[in-house]
């Protein structure tokens, strides 16, 4: 890919607003922190940086060639705040939020406080877990959250092909997870 090309993209996309945009890098997309110092030196109005992927060592060399240029957002998963905050990141997205916001608030709180062993018990009992489960298959992030949804009778609905639901048989093992969140309802 033709380093060039990338940031005409980016600057054609953000030369049509006047907002801030933020780039969302994920799955394909990952730039060396030089290319995203020239993306940030030809956009002006980029104001964050969201990671999608969760490589932790590369996302600090990244902070650490652009350091307060850009806001860093944390946007790989509940699972990897010890990570993200431990580096300095204070923003991340969570798809925990859709089913306990109070468990989302209090891995920011406990992240931001550097509380490491109520940070530690909080992975180890909710969140871990469950990723666990997502990990399974291949488009379970998104079925294990739309079926709890579902167990706490919110609308969470099927997934959208070419994504499967959750397997009936593994439904047991999905509740079991869940029980450890009802404290965080």
């Amino acid at each position: 890919m033709d380093e060039e090309g990338i940031v005409a993209y980016y600057k054609g996309i953000a030369s049509a607003t006047t907002l801030g945009m933020v780039i969302y890098s994920r799955d394909w997309f990952s730039p060396s922190p030089a290319l995203i110092e020239k993306i940030a030196t030809a956009i002006p109005n980029l104001i964050a940086w969201k990671d999608g992927q969760g490589d932790i060592r590369r996302y600090q060399l990244i902070r650490n060639r652009l350091g307060d240029r850009l806001h860093w957002i944390g946007g790989a998963g509940d699972d990897l705040v010890p990570g993200y905050y431990s580096m300095g990141i204070r923003t991340y997205t969570s798809s925990i939020a859709n089913i306990a916001p109070k468990l989302s608030l209090a891995l920011h709180d406990k992240g931001s406080a550097s509380d490491a062993a109520a940070l530690n018990e909080m992975m180890s009992s909710c969140v871990l877990p469950l990723y666990a489960f997502r990990a399974k298959r291949r488009g379970y992030e998104v079925s294990a959250m739309k079926s709890i949804m579902e167990m706490m009778h919110l609308a969470g609905g099927p997934v959208r092909p070419p994504l499967l639901n959750i397997k009936p048989e593994e439904m047991p093992e999905l509740q079991r997870i869940f029980e450890a969140f009802r404290t965080w309802l």
